[in-house]
């Protein structure tokens, strides 16, 4: 047995989380981005056109809104032709729309969304691209997890 650093003692809001499959997480997501005020940030290597369809319509009630969203993902440069073409048409269009894009590179495959920094959505579930596959996704709420994992991200560097 060992000893865990002083860092890794739990604070009392670590403990709400619930998980969700590629069934039940959309309209559970959806319904926490819909509810944001301040600041979406959507990490997902992939962005297909078909998901996207279901996000622009909430992504353009948040802006008139005033929130700042941010999708961070894989540089089209990395992906397969099909897929290449998709995410760049699809991050033009956001774009344009107001939304903040930030590209990362070396086979980034990580899916995560911190919602207002109180909210942490992370997984196995690709937000903006999944369509057959099956996943998992647990919702966590708690301010301390959301900074741990912002902080862990080096977040605060490109946002």
């Amino acid at each position: 047995m060992f000893n865990l650093p002083r860092l890794f003692v739990p604070s009392s809001d670590l403990l709400t989380s619930k998980l969700f499959d590629e069934k039940t997480f959309y309209n559970a997501f959806i319904y926490d981005v819909e509810n944001c005020n301040k600041e979406v940030i959507i990490e997902s290597p992939f962005i297909t056109c078909s998901r996207m369809e279901l996000f622009k319509p909430v992504f353009k009630k948040l802006l008139n809104k005033g929130v700042e969203i941010y999708l961070i993902s894989r540089d089209p440069i990395e992906h397969d032709e099909n897929i290449r073409h998709q995410a760049t048409n699809e991050m033009l269009e956001c774009k344009e729309m107001g939304i903040n894009i930030i590209l990362l590179r070396g086979n980034h495959h990580r899916k995560i969304a911190i919602l207002d920094k109180k909210i942490l959505w992370e997984g196995s579930l690709n937000i903006l691209s999944q369509t057959y596959s099956q996943e998992i996704m647990r919702r966590i709420e708690s301010k301390e997890l959301v900074k741990q994992m912002y902080n862990f991200l080096g977040l605060k560097n490109v946002i």
